[in-house]
């Protein structure tokens, strides 16, 4: 059930990436770098999670549908940045060539930089049914959660902490800014777009911290026992960089104990709401951990 909904979600998000950047046409190494950085394979999670939201009030997908391609864009060009050879330096991202293994390192740099500029475009200009003043929210929401306060601030740390040891304290950090971050975003987005109450935000709000979490600890354990066929990318790139994870300071056994325990808490977070409207949410926060890419 899950598969096919992931399925059907993750293909209507993708025909709308390309309906909005189809329009893009000069200069064309830009435009097709855009395409080849968001259309290169990808779960759409973050886009369907505000899918996901927008269902679990009754409200048309539609009404959600550009500010969901615009953080699945914000996502892309922080994975083309990432793998720059300043950064992560990766060849391969989701089994295929990195960007700017592709087009090359200055433009892959602005392919990032207008991935990021036009996802804000799409939010302002093409959100139908938004209230001004739901629209400025949301666009505070994403420029925090996606700048120093969140997805770049965590990336920071995340670089500054590379070769030594830090504190869990400093890790829960990198991982609630750098990756929990934009799980978080589209979710909230969601509650506001849908008038959720501040009891029903807060339980959402948990559910993604608690999913964002679970996320990163697995690609903690997959880095170590995962596969490059499923992955799509080099094994042990943190062992290498010798980053801080969750196996580095608690051990594998214990790091999959932790797991299994926040996905437990991830579905309780969610009582609040009619058990019928939530088997898309607890199959989900399952299957991120146990997914194997």
């Amino acid at each position: 059930m899950l598969k096919n909904y992931l399925k059907e979600k993750r293909e209507l998000v993708d025909t709308n990436i390309e309906r909005y950047l189809n329009r893009l046409e000069y200069p064309l190494v830009i435009a097709e770098g855009m395409k080849y950085s968001v259309l290169n394979g990808g779960k759409r999670l973050r886009p369907i999670l505000l899918l996901m939201i927008l269902e679990l009030y009754g409200k048309s997908l539609e009404l959600g549908l550009p500010i969901a391609v615009a953080i699945e864009m914000i996502h892309s060009y922080s994975l083309v940045h990432d793998d720059l050879p300043a950064l992560d330096n990766d060849d391969y991202r989701r089994g295929k060539l990195t960007t700017h293994r592709k087009y090359g390192e200055a433009q892959a740099i602005l392919i990032g930089d207008s991935l990021l500029t036009h996802s804000f475009s799409l939010i302002a200009d093409e959100s139908k049914g938004v209230s001004s003043e739901k629209l400025v929210k949301i666009i505070g929401k994403v420029s925090r959660y996606a700048g120093i306060n969140g997805m770049i601030g965590g990336q920071m740390i995340d670089i500054e902490s590379e070769k030594k040891q830090v504190s869990f304290e400093v890790l829960k950090y990198i991982h609630s800014n750098k990756t929990g971050k934009l799980i978080k975003l589209p979710v909230e987005v969601g509650a506001i777009l849908c008038d959720a109450t501040q009891r029903e935000f807060e339980a959402l709000s948990k559910y993604s911290e608690l999913i964002g979490l679970a996320f990163q600890i697995k690609d903690d354990i997959l880095d170590i026992e995962g596969e490059f066929e499923k992955i799509g990318k080099p094994i042990g790139s943190d062992l290498e960089l010798q980053k801080t994870t969750y196996p580095s300071i608690f051990g594998i056994e214990k790091s999959k104990m932790i797991l299994k325990e926040t996905i437990v808490e991830a579905k309780k977070s969610l009582e609040i709401f009619p058990e019928e409207k939530l088997e898309v949410f607890m199959r989900l926060a399952e299957y991120i951990g146990n997914r194997e890419s």
